[in-house]
């Protein structure tokens, strides 16, 4: 018997599914073109709820809960970025989804993204990359994500809050306190700490996909945030011209949450790309 849908605030259906080795919390809306929008650190699917209402009155819109995160399950030790790949394979297999795929990570998902891509490309139609990076953690950055985890799992997730927010959002969403700033604080403070610290392990061993750039041939959206801190437009700028098919969109007064800091624009320039890919062309 399939696991019963409940009803999810942004109009979608919510379950829990069996995926490979774990189980997984999916959120799903709409009908036609399936696209998959995997979030970042140390968020969950309501990250994108701004897009599971707009683009689920176009397309079939699938939202996960990366292992650890939200309420799908957590497995220890290290959640590598290919393993979440995997993950979203047997996700759509679960699914019954066999028509290749948009898939749209921010940050965190961003990594995932390039290893679905990696693994899997036969099951994508195009990419949206969103603030993320190419380039793995510097010997300094993967030290201080191991550091982080001795402290959140000691001292909980507020303290993942107090190093992560201020980098996330721009000077002025943060000053303002809008409704961004309560809903990550929210979420990550949801979040299970041994999820979190097991996607820091594994963001900290992920892979360099720079010298990969060049072989990315379906249509690419990159989409950066102004003021991103963590991502910033240069170097976004820089993986959307190692990709032969992308697009490169800067979003005004964004840092580096653009889909929930300006989900006006941001949605403006995914549908945009999705109605190209849906009609076959490639970027501009």
């Amino acid at each position: 018997m399939a696991p019963a849908y409940q009803d999810d605030s942004q109009g979608g259906q919510s379950r829990i599914l069996p995926a490979g080795a774990v189980k997984l919390r999916v959120v799903e809306r709409g009908r036609g073109m399936p696209i998959v929008l995997v979030h970042g650190f140390p968020l969950d699917h309501s990250m994108w709820n701004a897009q599971i209402a707009a683009l689920g009155e176009r397309w079939h819109v699938i939202a996960p809960d990366l292992r650890g995160f939200g309420t799908s399950q957590v497995i220890a030790g290290t959640a590598t970025m290919d393993a979440m790949a995997d993950d979203l394979a047997a996700l759509l297999d679960a699914l019954a989804i066999d028509e290749p795929v948009v898939v749209v990570g921010l940050s965190m998902g961003g990594y995932v993204a390039f290893q679905f891509w990696r693994k899997y490309v036969e099951r994508l139609r195009g990419l949206v990359l969103c603030d993320t990076r190419a380039a793995a953690d510097t010997p300094e950055a993967a030290q201080a994500r191991h550091a982080l985890v001795e402290r959140l799992l000691d001292e909980g997730m507020q303290v993942v809050v107090g190093a992560m927010l201020p980098k996330l959002l721009a000077p002025a969403t943060l000053a303002g306190h809008s409704e961004a700033v309560e809903a990550l604080r929210e979420t990550m403070l949801a979040n299970p700490a041994e999820g979190s610290a097991a996607a820091l392990r594994g963001m900290a061993q992920r892979p360099d996909m720079t010298a990969e750039l060049p072989k990315i041939s379906l249509p690419t959206l990159v989409i950066v945030g102004q003021e991103d801190a963590i991502s910033t437009v240069d170097e976004m700028r820089g993986i959307a011209k190692a990709i032969p098919e992308s697009e490169f969109v800067v979003i005004p007064r964004c840092g580096h949450m653009t889909p929930m800091e300006h989900p006006l624009a941001f949605n403006e320039a995914i549908e945009q790309f999705l109605t190209r890919v849906e009609r076959g062309g490639a970027a501009i």
